[in-house]
């Protein structure tokens, strides 16, 4: 049957993935550059021999070889940008790739929680019991104020007093703290002593009748 029909054939390997694409023409470019480097190394040593070399003949040979190295250096730059190109190309469409799949993953979840919103919604919550809750909280915070007002109630103090009251509660009080200041009296250890009158005339002397009476 193996000759008649052929053999099946076998799977090959499975295809790169982007990243790994990515990656090989990163490795692709370095090795590129470090030719490039190699060769602008070159030309630098035939720059210097031309500024040294005073032979025609020999300078005509060092500018041909250069002039080979730099076509070689011109070759890999293209092939340089080439690639870059690629890889730009390979990394944007890994870029939209990994952009779709977050989206899509997104969108799975903006799904997923609408569904259980839905669900609690209909099982757990309800507008009207919602409603029902907002107006009882009212009720009580308003009957709450309400008892606080009454137990604030100061029932000593009477609320019939007018300016007229002050002012002759005020006046009682002043005439009050006169009679107290008057009643009250100095002690007798706080009043000045009673001290005999300070003689004007000399030890000796005979003071006149008159003046005597005067000093009294």
């Amino acid at each position: 049957m193996n000759r008649v029909f052929g053999k099946k054939k076998a799977p090959g390997p499975p295809a790169p993935s982007l990243g790994d694409a990515s990656d090989g023409m990163d490795k692709r470019v370095g090795g590129i550059d470090n030719k490039i480097a190699s060769l602008d190394k070159e030309l630098k040593g035939y720059k210097d021999k031309l500024k040294t070399t005073k032979n025609p003949a020999a300078k005509k040979q060092i500018q041909k070889r250069a002039m080979d190295v730099l076509k070689r250096k011109r070759m890999y730059e293209k092939q340089r940008d080439q690639v870059q190109a690629q890889q730009f190309n390979v990394d944007q469409a890994q870029f939209n790739i990994e952009s779709a799949k977050a989206t899509v993953s997104t969108v799975a979840a903006m799904k997923q929680a609408n569904s259980e919103l839905k669900g609690m919604m209909k099982k757990d919550l309800n507008i009207d019991d919602v409603d029902d809750i907002t107006d009882d909280l009212a009720d009580l915070m308003y009957d709450m104020d309400e008892i606080n007002e009454a137990l604030g109630q100061n029932f000593a103090t009477p609320e019939d007093i007018d300016e007229a009251d002050l002012e002759a509660e005020l006046d009682m009080l002043d005439d009050e703290l006169e009679e107290d200041l008057a009643e009250t009296e100095t002690p007798s250890y706080l009043q000045e002593p009673q001290l005999p009158a300070q003689p004007t005339g000399l030890p000796g002397v005979q003071v006149p009748a008159e003046e005597e009476a005067l000093n009294a």
